[in-house]
């Protein structure tokens, strides 16, 4: 359970977890595996019988999962699953042809760029890479005066005799740095917290709580941890002591994977195999998304809203209509409020025809004033008590009537679900935003048997992969705009980072959030620009704007308007960074294409690039967006912030200075201009921005320094190379594929040629 302070009103939750159980003290129940014998072998790996200090028989699996992967199970049963495993499949282990098991006094497991040694008596274990490198080891164990461990071991607890957990511990050097754990809304550097896997309706992104957890880090040391379990795995990063990582499994087994690095981005491809790659969204999801906000909205409103975007000229994509497009007090039951809506067929063709795309709120539960309510509950279609009733929780904390939850473990509800969608997807809407999805309660029980809280993490996976099955159906994509998520989500795209205030502060930890979540493997997310909760200051909207314009997706939502012209004063401030994302599209519809391929993040930590830099493990107000872009999102109401430049050399987007990195730099910028650099000699594909985010064919190439340098143009239509080559005065550019380049433009670099000489090949 989270810290409550005291005298402070804290979050209460529906579906907060169950507390692991306390020993008393002296009582007993704690067991470290001491000693194991060899088994059995097969070309991928090895089976143990392993030795408790309780005198337990234990089955230890080490074993090779891919190239660079070694999975290490521990379990009473050689063929225990995961709880979760009844609902969803997250992990599954790959081959490689390459492996090698070596069994003399100890033994080794070979996974090529990974290797385990394993001592048999006493038990250890050790991951290395392919040169003896010590990547990884189990920690020996804290012992104190008394005698009594202070770190938990390899091995498992029992209370009363039933087994409440399995734990293991990674010895953790000083300067050793984590990150990853989802969309993590606390500092970048897991070190010193104490993340626990369970999803929370998180009252915004200032908190330990997450809308979205993946049980995975990334070290600094050129390693990731990936542990498959849906259970409310507790990761103790060097919090109660510092020199040890400790995990802890509520679940009948524990299942985890060492992942070969060195860097991050092969961290992250490794992960993405044994997981799935993430989902590219289609093009036009690139676009400015507006929403009507969280508020009442009408049919007619939302035809002058499309027609006022058009006609002040602010390039946007998408309409976006959240709750009340359904009758109030009925959420969310996916039916048109009649009275606000009177002809959503005619509504839809006409934003249509002005170059829209739709999408809707929905979320997966129903309000018991609700119309559908009867029939699902008869049905047997909602999550149950134990006693067999619909289980109706507060899921909205007071502010909505209770709901119902549905019961995606039931093949039947999930074809009622998506008969409820269906019609509106056949009607012209493109895609759904599916919030929520948090809410299982722990002693909730599921038509297939499982717990709430065997089924509370991964039940957000389940309804996201309905809605998206349906929507890849009718409308081509499986695209959502989700709030939870877990590991393997993302399948899912786009994530955005759920209710934030609106605050400076918040738009930090927000963007702390997105960092985290795109080493976690989920490179398409957003977040809502200008804060959710509250009305933001005309600055802060203005600043938000530009973090949103210069994110991987970007959305405009609050409590109250997020249209720019209902800022008046900063309108055109908020136009000019939305017209820099249209011009910018080709070279972030590029970045995005690689993201899909690869698994690394668009919106990339300056660790992903510079491992090596130990400050690249702190800098977290900042990123890289693509590979040369730096942006530095104004946090400060002052408009002055320290950036970090890392090692090598960055043009200022704006003035042409060129900067020297390996350190911080003090920036200060007026109103209209957010912090951003560019890689000295990048080539950066840009294009005239227009109403939506269809690309003309000719493309404009940006030179910041007109030296040798290369660039990938990723589209619809395929890939087009453009490759520079500095000839004196000159730059002389080849283009190959589908892309016309029309012109070459010269950032204002000192030293940057005179003229280019454009050859398409």
């Amino acid at each position: 359970m989270p810290y409550r302070p005291p005298l402070v009103a804290h979050e209460y939750f529906v579906a907060d977890p169950p507390e692991l159980p306390v020993r008393a003290h002296g009582e007993a129940g704690l067991s470290a595996l001491t000693a194991a014998e060899l088994v059995a072998t097969d070309q991928a790996g090895v089976t143990l019988k392993g030795v408790t200090s309780a005198e337990e028989s234990l089955v230890v699996q080490v074993g090779v999962a891919g190239e660079g992967v070694i999975r290490v199970r521990l379990s009473q049963d050689e063929d225990a699953t995961t709880r979760s495993a009844r609902a969803t499949t997250m992990v599954t282990p790959g081959t490689y042809a390459g492996a090698r098991i070596e069994a003399r006094e100890g033994i080794v497991v070979d996974a090529g760029s990974l290797r385990a040694e394993i001592t048999l008596s006493p038990w250890h274990l050790r991951f290395t890479d392919a040169a003896g490198r010590t990547l990884v080891e189990q920690d020996r164990g804290h012992v104190d005066i008394s005698g009594r461990m202070r770190t938990l071991p390899f091995g498992r607890s029992t209370k009363d005799g039933a087994v409440v957990g399995y734990h293991e511990s990674f010895a953790a050097p000083a300067d050793e740095a984590f990150s990853g754990f989802g969309e993590s809304f606390t500092p970048l550097d897991k070190r010193g917290q104490r993340p626990v896997m369970w999803n929370y309706d998180a009252f915004g992104a200032e908190s330990q709580r997450a809308y979205k957890n993946v049980p995975f880090y990334l070290s600094s040391r050129g390693y990731g941890i990936l542990v498959d379990s849906g259970a409310p795995t507790e990761f103790d990063m060097c919090q109660s002591t510092h020199s040890t990582v400790q995990i802890v499994v509520p679940d009948d087994l524990i299942d985890y994977y060492v992942i070969a690095g060195p860097t991050p981005p092969e961290v992250l491809d490794r992960f993405d195999r044994l997981t799935c790659r993430p989902l590219l969204p289609p093009k036009w999801a690139f676009g400015t998304w507006i929403s009507s906000g969280f508020f009442v909205d009408t049919q007619e409103r939302v035809l002058d809203r499309a027609r006022t975007i058009r006609g002040r000229g602010i390039p946007c994509d998408v309409l976006h209509l959240d709750t009340y497009w359904q009758t109030d007090g009925h959420w969310s039951d996916l039916r048109w409020d009649p009275a606000n809506f009177p002809d959503p067929d005619a509504m839809l063709a006409e934003l249509d025809g002005m170059g829209f795309k739709v999408c809707l709120w929905m979320n997966p539960y129903i309000s018991h004033l609700s119309p559908a309510f009867p029939e699902a509950a008869e049905a047997g279609y909602f999550l149950k008590t134990a006693q067999g009733e619909p289980y109706v929780a507060d899921c909205w904390h007071g502010s909505y009537p209770a709901c119902a939850i549905v019961d995606f473990t039931n093949p039947e509800a999930v074809t009622w679900f998506q008969g409820l969608l269906r019609p509106l997807l056949q009607q012209g809407v493109q895609v759904f935003k599916t919030d929520f999805a948090e809410g299982v309660p722990y002693d909730a029980v599921a038509f297939n048997g499982m717990s709430g809280t065997d089924l509370h993490n991964v039940y957000t996976l389940l309804f996201n992969d309905v809605v998206s099955e349906v929507t890849r159906e009718v409308a081509g994509h499986g695209m959502v705009w989700a709030r939870s998520s877990f590991l393997g989500g993302q399948r899912h795209s786009a994530q955005w980072g759920g209710d934030t205030y609106t605050s400076y502060a918040a738009m930090g930890s927000t963007l702390r959030g997105g960092l985290a979540h795109g080493l976690s493997g989920v490179p398409f997310w957003s977040h809502d620009a200008g804060g959710f909760t509250g009305t933001p200051t005309d600055d802060l909207y203005v600043r938000w704007a530009q973090f949103g314009a210069l994110s991987p997706l970007v959305r405009f939502h609050g409590t109250t308007s997020r249209e720019p012209w209902a800022f008046p004063a900063v309108e055109e401030q908020v136009k000019e960074a939305i017209r820099l994302r249209y011009r910018l599209m080709p070279y972030l519809y590029s970045a995005a294409v690689e993201a899909a391929r690869t698994g690394a993040p668009m919106m990339r930590a300056l660790c992903v690039d510079h491992p090596d830099d130990p400050v690249a493990w702190q800098a977290d107000l900042e990123y890289l967006l693509g590979r040369d872009l730096l942006v530095a999102p104004m946090t400060s109401p002052d408009g002055v912030r320290k950036v970090y430049l890392p090692h090598g050399e960055w043009v200022d987007y704006w003035t042409g200075e060129v900067l020297s990195g390996g350190r911080y730099v003090t920036v200060e910028t007026p109103l209209e201009r957010i912090p951003l650099f560019v890689r000295h000699g990048a080539l950066i594909p840009v294009t005239e921005p227009g109403d939506t985010t269809d690309v003309p064919a000719e493309i404009t190439v940006v030179a910041f320094g007109g030296g040798d340098g290369r660039t990938a143009i990723h589209d619809e239509d395929g890939e087009t190379l453009v490759v520079a080559t500095r000839d004196g005065d000159a730059l002389r550019v080849t283009v190959t594929g589908p892309k016309r380049v029309a012109t070459v433009e010269f950032a204002p670099v000192a030293g940057a040629p005179t003229q280019a000489v454009i050859t398409q090949a």
